[in-house]
């Protein structure tokens, strides 16, 4: 059986941070590190090479398999800046309509840019998700 890839590694999160080659996706990712800091009170590491995560707790798969995941956790990819919620969003409609321009899948949000949303609804649901941690 093989390693899952997203696991904690020891690559600085700055560094990390400073090879977005897009200077505003850039530039939002780090909004979204010291809200996840200030909220969280910890450290963040990469989770595999493109995750900044905050804390752990296991996750299981249809297929029972277990692994460990963030509570808290972004990636800023090419096309969006992904935030991860892993308690989904069915109980989040009303977060979402407040929110802005925003996409989702089943446990990503996905932002073109912070300016497109509310900054206090997406701190309110980042909040709410570290408040679900075990």
């Amino acid at each position: 059986m093989s390693e899952p890839k997203t696991r904690p590694t020891d690559v600085p999160v700055d560094d990390f941070l400073a090879t977005v080659p897009d200077p505003k996706r850039r530039a939002d990712a780090e909004v979204v590190l010291a809200l996840m800091r200030k909220i969280a009170r910890v450290e963040p590491c990469m989770w595999g090479p493109s995750i900044v995560g905050f804390g752990s707790r296991p996750i299981r798969y249809a297929d029972g398999k277990e692994l460990d995941w963030p509570v808290l956790g972004f990636s800023p990819r090419k096309q969006d800046l992904t935030v991860y919620f892993m308690s989904g969003f069915e109980h989040r409609t009303d977060e979402l309509a407040r929110l802005g321009k925003h996409r989702t899948g089943k446990s990503c949000l996905y932002l073109k840019r912070l300016s497109d949303v509310d900054a206090r609804v997406l701190e309110e649901m980042i909040r709410s998700e570290w408040k679900r941690k075990p």
